[in-house]
């Protein structure tokens, strides 16, 4: 990762942790006599339910399968299998926050290229999960990208002020997801979805530990209020990093069945619970398929030949010291952490890739973006990067391509035919 993406996340960390913490200066005592008043239920209490309840719930009000266990291979096979356009290239978006500047100055540039595929899955994770349904509609989604990713500041995404679930409230970003998300879009999604194509979100389900695969396409075809309102949801949940952004509750409804009793059988109702979700970065920090597929030692190839990824962040480490404080190592160590689970997912991805003749084109802010930020969604930052990513599509070397050296691998330009020549684990070691 350059220096500048380094600054760029320390700044961020420092940013939302040190003025969350501020928020912790309220009396305690005052919290506890609020949590405590008789008769008042808490905000933190939810109706309980079993893994086994989980299983069977679905979103209430939709009648579709709208989802499917992002784990469960077999599943996501018949979901892409099931579409007719899945053979087109598919898009990879990751995660990022306002790092997604980049993606959506690529789609801009892309389009404006005349070279721009038309898709036939899309799959986004966290800041690729607001990004993937403008991406999903085509050019037409383009001016939403830019006004998205270069009019917005911090305000517009989360406020400070720590709350029993998180350190931060993103009631701003809520609202900006509730104006952008418009039934018209939605309309405009299930028309490419009855195409054969398939608009897929990531989120983790927190009680489960497992990340959730949404079919959105299939969610714009339910139509009316309630899918509108899910499809909202989905992606607020996609982006709600952990502890820093307050987990989504989505209203499900575990069928009930009849039971054997010693009098013969009784009925078990309907029962109605929350389930929490977050950032679907919190599994994989974007989503190709279920991890069983990828670590196979025969792998099922996919139904495309061609995957473009868009990695919106860059991983390339740089050295800097870090002071003896919690902040610093907090946001050096979160930092670390994020690089190193992206490089390994790369890695996977490359080697999945390799087995099974899948052309993986990869593209990532790297040294040819310096620009720093001086603050979370700095605005100039952010319009500066879309500009970056709008050239790169222009020109058509946003994906780097096979003659891709040692150099650009330790940098993190990654591409499939560059690791024909060097070892997965070189990648993996390069961080």
């Amino acid at each position: 990762m350059s220096g500048s993406s380094i600054r760029r996340n320390r700044l961020r960390h420092r940013a939302l942790f040190a003025a969350a913490l501020m928020g912790l200066v309220l009396p305690q005592i005052s919290l506890a006599t609020e949590r405590n008043k008789p008769g008042e239920a808490r905000q933190t209490e939810r109706v309980a339910f079993t893994a086994a309840e989980a299983g069977t719930a679905r979103p209430e009000g939709l009648v579709p399968r709208v989802r499917i266990p992002g784990d469960d291979a077999a599943a996501f096979r018949a979901l892409v299998e099931g579409a007719s356009a899945a053979g087109e290239p598919w898009l990879v978006l990751s995660g990022g926050g306002e790092n997604g500047a980049f993606a959506a100055g690529l789609l801009n540039g892309w389009s404006e290229a005349g070279t721009r595929p038309a898709f036939g899955i899309i799959t986004g994770v966290s800041t690729g999960a607001m990004i993937a349904p403008f991406a999903f509609i085509g050019a037409s989604g383009d001016a939403a990208l830019r006004q998205n990713y270069t009019e917005v500041s911090a305000a517009d995404v989360f406020e400070f002020g720590g709350t029993s679930e998180a350190l931060t409230d993103t009631w701003p970003l809520k609202r900006r997801i509730d104006r952008a998300v418009t039934p018209s879009l939605l309309k405009a999604v299930a028309a490419e979805h009855a195409k054969g194509r398939r608009l897929l979100v990531a989120t983790t389900a927190v009680d489960a530990e497992r990340p959730v695969l949404w079919d959105m396409g299939a969610i714009a075809e339910a139509g009316g209020p309630k899918a509108l309102a899910l499809f909202r949801s989905v992606i607020l949940a996609s982006s709600a990093v952990p502890g820093v952004f307050p987990p989504v509750m989505i209203e499900v409804v575990a069928e009930g069945q009849r039971a054997s009793d010693k009098g013969g059988s009784k009925t078990v109702p309907d029962k109605r619970f929350q389930e929490m979700h977050d950032d679907g970065g919190t599994t994989a920090p974007y989503f190709l398929a279920p991890e069983s597929m990828l670590l196979a030692k025969a792998p099922a190839p996919l139904p495309t030949h061609r995957v473009y990824l868009v990695v919106n962040n860059s991983l390339t480490p740089d050295f800097q010291m870090a002071s003896r404080t919690t902040l610093s190592v907090l946001g050096r160590s979160m930092s670390a952490a994020i690089k190193a689970q992206t490089r390994a997912a790369l890695a996977l991805a490359e080697a999945f890739a390799q087995r099974t003749s899948l052309d993986l084109e990869v593209a990532q802010i790297d040294d040819r973006f310096r620009q720093t930020s001086a603050a979370p969604f700095d605005q100039g930052y952010m319009k500066a990067l879309f500009a970056h990513g709008a050239a790169l599509g222009r020109a058509g070397t946003a994906f780097r391509g096979g003659e891709a050296g040692p150099a650009e691998l330790a940098t993190g330009a990654l591409n499939h035919r560059a690791l024909q020549e060097a070892p997965v684990q070189s990648v993996v070691a390069g961080r």
